[in-house]
């Protein structure tokens, strides 16, 4: 797999089985193979999962958005190993994590995860997003790894 640096959104999308609306990586901008990787998600007003704004303020990013492109981060380190190309990367949980502030439309997230274990099969990595050098989400994630399965094929199944 080609990895020249910076990979952009077709490039991700040769490793990450995530599409529109729910690829949520822009680019990945620098990479250290089992250690660290760092991505973009820009956040743009016509994104469909913005919470409305409230009285007076912006709309806003959902926090479960934020962590599940976080997520997607460390998915695309782990699936860029040619050893875990035909495998998924299984959301495990998450441990301490803080929402630091809100993410709004026009903001650049820049997005690094850090492995702080990683076993063949499993591991844990840290997640830390930042909107102009200031921290919106920290925490630990979990991770597992399941062989890719064939896409079911149309129809019930029912005899």
């Amino acid at each position: 797999m080609d990895l020249t640096l910076p990979l952009d959104h077709a490039a991700i999308e040769r490793i990450l089985p995530h599409r529109y609306p729910f690829l949520l990586v822009d680019r990945i901008v620098e990479f250290e193979a089992d250690k660290r990787i760092v991505g973009i998600k820009n956040v743009s007003l016509n994104d469909r999962y913005l919470s409305p704004a409230t009285a007076g303020g912006m709309p806003a990013m959902p926090n479960t958005i934020l962590t599940e492109a976080v997520a997607q981060v460390g998915a695309i380190m782990i699936l860029a190993k040619p050893e875990n190309q035909q495998s998924l990367v299984l959301f495990g949980g998450i441990q301490r994590v803080r929402y630091r502030r809100a993410v709004h439309p026009g903001d650049v997230v820049v997005i690094e995860a850090e492995v702080l274990r990683l076993r063949r099969s499993m591991g844990k990595f840290r997640g830390v997003a930042r909107v102009d050098g200031r921290i919106v989400l920290e925490g630990t994630m979990t991770f597992a790894l399941s062989p890719a399965q064939a896409a079911p094929v149309s129809g019930s199944g029912r005899s």
